[in-house]
């Protein structure tokens, strides 16, 4: 490549020399470089330089800057430019570092959706805690999978407006008020915190992150049109069944903070059990988890029994690659877009 002064008086007037495209990138590199080696050093001067790259990291070099290249000397050379292995540091470049959203979207829970069957007392909140790993007053699992349970909604409601969650001792005309749309004096609540649960549902499932949707699954048309509209998304579906006899139901009622007429509790087993096995055939065998709750364990006796019902089928079923087209073509979407 000719060099020359374009201020020299001889080439004033000459015609124009074109250089080439790689002379031209070649120019604009070397001059890239000077200038930023300018900087460094005026950098230096006046302060120095942390650079987050520590012996033992893996850095990328060669032509393309593709290289990977483990660091083994982090210096400086003759003119001042920091070097790694005695090159300067221009010469490389970081590795790039993983995408906080390539972590969302890879998600181990995201389009995974469980749902929880069972009636009033069968303990539905205290197998979702051992099997999912829920702490107290939080709704997140370890899985990263969001809880939607309406009651949750109902009883922070009973307890700000009647200071209690105890339906049973409330006057029976109090009660059809809270909790049935049909009475003439119906107050609207039941339906207000089912809406919330319901909004709540739809902010989790816009970012399709993974949710448990606690529920007693006593109506089973209820649970099939929102593990259609689930599945219409690209989740994969799972079921979780809680079963107890109506004894023990009856029994664990009573010990609840938010106890509910004895009637209510035993129209609900029945209506439960009765969806079963409907439940079973719709989810399928290998989505299907049966729980029985019966038995009171210790807490020995319970981290062996749920460890093992993890291994069965839940760590199973989240760690399950996603196979569904509507949710890959999401994920590949949002990782276009640089979205969660």
């Amino acid at each position: 490549m000719k060099k020359f002064h374009i201020d020299e008086p001889s080439e004033i007037g000459k015609k124009n020399i074109r250089l080439s495209k790689s002379d031209f990138m070649d120019v604009k590199d070397e001059l890239t470089e000077m200038a930023v080696r300018k900087e460094i050093r005026n950098l230096i001067k006046k302060e120095a330089i942390t650079i987050p790259i520590e012996i033992g990291d893996t850095v990328l070099g060669g032509k393309f800057k593709n290289k990977k290249i483990k660091v083994k000397s982090i210096g400086r050379n003759e003119k001042g430019d920091l070097t790694i292995n005695g090159k300067s540091i221009l010469k490389v470049r970081l590795k790039p570092q993983p995408n906080i959203f390539d972590e969302g979207v890879n998600d181990p829970g995201i389009f995974k959706a469980v749902f929880l069957a069972g009636g009033p007392g069968s303990g539905k909140s205290y197998v979702a805690s051992q099997l999912f790993g829920i702490p107290e007053k939080i709704n997140t699992s370890t899985y990263g999978l969001k809880l939607v349970n309406q009651d949750t909604e109902l009883e922070r409601f009973l307890q700000k407006y009647f200071g209690t969650v105890d339906i049973d001792n409330m006057p029976d005309e109090l009660f059809r008020q809270l909790t049935d749309p049909s009475d003439d004096d119906y107050s609207g609540m039941r339906t207000h915190t089912k809406g919330l649960s319901k909004q709540r549902l739809k902010n989790y499932t816009k970012g399709r992150l993974g949710v448990i949707i606690d529920g007693t699954g006593h109506k089973f048309n209820s649970v099939k049109n929102e593990r259609q509209d689930l599945m219409k998304l690209g989740y994969d579906t799972f079921m979780v069944f809680v079963n107890t006899s109506l004894e023990v139901a009856q029994k664990r009622n009573e010990e609840r903070p938010r106890v509910l007429p004895k009637n209510v509790v035993e129209d609900y087993w029945k209506n439960v059990q009765k969806n079963m096995a409907v439940f079973q055939g719709l989810f399928g065998n290998a989505n299907f988890l049966l729980v029985d709750n019966n038995q009171h364990l210790n807490p020995k006796q319970a981290q062996k029994k749920f460890n093992m019902l993890v291994g069965k089928g839940i760590s199973k079923f989240i760690k399950r690659p996603i196979k569904n087209k509507q949710a890959k073509k999401w994920i590949e979407k949002q990782k276009l877009l640089g979205k969660r």
